[in-house]
């Protein structure tokens, strides 16, 4: 598969590169990067014929944002896709008194939720300003997910479709925003949320991968009857499926549980068996299934990101895919890719 293979987005005009670039690492999540290594990073992910980008206010405090816009200032507005998401206001404060965990030196706001009709208008407007873009493509809701907010979920999803989706649903009909959509790290947040209201797309982050495919019993068969477009992130499960089940190895952002390594270390001997490096499998696979426009990835070097690309674009031959389906460990009525 081609990194810069042009998918639709569901029922809507736009079209994304199969591979995107996620840019939470771009805010200088668990470690600081330059904005040098920022702005390769998008020269080499133009280069390679990805037209998809990712960003959010939550990533380094507004910093992703800031350096998202810069690195694709002069490249031609009409030419890539660029999403973003609301649900958190950002404000200036002092940089000694914000707590910026996980970020590191991140830009000098304050974050606080609001799922608001006039908290998202103005998260928007603010988030134009600070990728200094005349428009954002994609508008996701950010985070209404129980992995986020805990005990208090039920009523923030109720609080996001009052208030969130009345502001998308507006701006989508008077065409500022071609496309909205949930980004969250539940497929049944998502769909809960395609059941209640109209949706374009979804961004699913670590719950459709090679080790977890729940997501084929209910909501991705309704995103296909909908035509509706997911966007998948965290396709190595927060790091197993990159590294491998190492000492250490993270699961869902902590230290994998025993059971999951068994699980992965049994993939990796499928993959032994036929040459095809883990990373690679897990790239590929969440690509097959028809509802699955693109898979976005975040980076921390240039080296990493030709690395994914790499890994995306590795030939795999279709008796790998059969061997995991054997074994159990891959669904069989998982797609997989026909290569």
């Amino acid at each position: 598969m081609q990194a810069s293979q042009q998918r639709k987005l569901g029922r809507t005009d736009l079209k994304v590169s199969a591979f995107a670039l996620g840019t939470a690492p771009i805010g200088n999540l668990f470690r600081a990067i330059t904005d040098a290594e920022s702005d390769a990073m998008f020269r080499t992910a133009w280069d390679a014929g990805v037209r998809y980008f990712d960003t959010a206010p939550m990533y380094g405090h507004g910093l992703a944002e800031l350096r998202t816009g810069h690195g694709l200032r002069w490249q031609p507005r009409d030419d890539y896709v660029l999403s973003s998401k609301v649900g958190r206001r950002l404000t200036p404060g002092r940089r000694a008194d914000i707590d910026f965990a996980p970020w590191v030196d991140a830009a000098p706001f304050t974050m606080a939720f609001d799922y608001s009709y006039d908290g998202t208008m103005r998260a928007l407007e603010d988030s134009l300003q600070r990728l200094g873009n005349e428009r954002i493509d994609i508008c996701f809701i950010h985070d209404i997910d129980v992995y986020t907010r805990g005990a208090e979920q039920p009523e923030v999803f109720r609080a996001a479709m009052d208030g969130c989706w009345k502001a998308l649903e507006k701006l989508r009909s008077e065409g500022v925003v071609k496309a909205i959509g949930v980004g969250v790290n539940e497929w049944e947040v998502c769909l809960h949320a395609l059941q209640q209201r109209d949706f374009d797309c979804f961004l699913l982050a670590g719950r459709y991968t090679l080790l977890e495919q729940h997501a084929l019993d209910q909501f991705l068969p309704l995103c296909e009857q909908r035509n509706v477009a997911v966007l998948v992130g965290g396709g190595f499960n927060s790091g197993i499926l990159a590294t491998g089940a190492q000492p250490g190895a993270k699961y869902n952002y902590a230290p994998a549980p025993a059971h999951i390594m068994q699980r992965v270390a049994a993939i990796e001997q499928v993959c032994a068996d036929h040459a095809v490096p883990l990373p690679a499998a897990a790239l590929q696979f969440v690509m097959a299934h028809p509802a699955v426009a693109s898979f976005i990835a975040g980076t921390h070097s240039v080296q990493q990101l030709q690395q994914n690309l790499a890994w995306f674009n590795h030939p795999i031959a279709p008796e790998f895919w059969r061997a995991l389906q054997r074994r159990g460990l891959l669904r069989e009525d998982a797609p997989v890719p026909l290569q």
